[in-house]
Parts: C-alpha cells; sequence; structure tokens
C-alpha cells in the first residue's frame, strides 16, 4: 500500500505535499520514545507519532521510513516540516486517535514491523 492510499484511509493532510507519496509502505509502528524508535524503526514504516520536534525527522530519516503520521490533528512545528521538507519524508496529518490510525491501518493490510 502506497503512502498516497492511506491518506483518504485515515481523512490525513498532507504536510509536506513534495514529499513523495508513491512510496511504498512496508509495515507500521507507533511510539513516542524516540531512543525506542531509533532502536526499532525500519525502512518502509509508517510510523504514529505525537511528537512534532526536529529530531522525529532525524529518526525517521536515519531509518529511511515511508512517513511520520500525527494523530488528532496536532501541528507539527514548521522548523520540522521545513526538515521534512528538505529530507524528502512524507508528514501526514489526522483527526483521527493513534489508536483509530493504527487500527485502520492494520486493517487495511499494513503489518506491524518485523
Amino acid at each position: 500500500m502506497k503512502i498516497s492510499d492511506i491518506i483518504p484511509l485515515i481523512g490525513a493532510v498532507n504536510e509536506t505535499p513534495d514529499a513523495d507519496t508513491g512510496r511504498e509502505i512496508l509495515c507500521g509502528y507507533t511510539c513516542d520514545l524516540l531512543s525506542w524508535v531509533m532502536a526499532h524503526g525500519q525502512e518502509g514504516m509508517a510510523w504514529v507519532t505525537v511528537q512534532t520536534h526536529m529530531n522525529v525527522i532525524a529518526v525517521a530519516v536515519l531509518s529511511d521510513m515511508a512517513c511520520v503520521i500525527l494523530p488528532e490533528d496536532i501541528q507539527m512545528e514548521k522548523e520540522s516540516l521545513q526538515k521534512a521538507a528538505d529530507e524528502g519524508m512524507c508528514v501526514l496529518r489526522s483527526p483521527l486517535s493513534g489508536y483509530e490510525i493504527c487500527g485502520r491501518l492494520h486493517s487495511a493490510g499494513i503489518p506491524d514491523k518485523d
């Protein structure tokens, strides 16, 4: 499933419109402890987090994730969005809770991380 496929699935807004939404999502994950995500992040991951600072983008890029998803219409800091755009990292914002986002992604066939 591609990023462009999950945007309507979770009612998301693409906060980085120049990022590649044709990228394949290989797995999903939710966690807000960055050191934990650094240890468990994977290529192609869709990461659901409430964190909005610059280090979120650094961790996502380090693991070559597909996208970062912010639940509950959380706004990411402008500097962080600019860094995401510079790195080509897709950031999505959804009105849904993290729980609902993960449920929908799982129901659509996106597996948990390995």
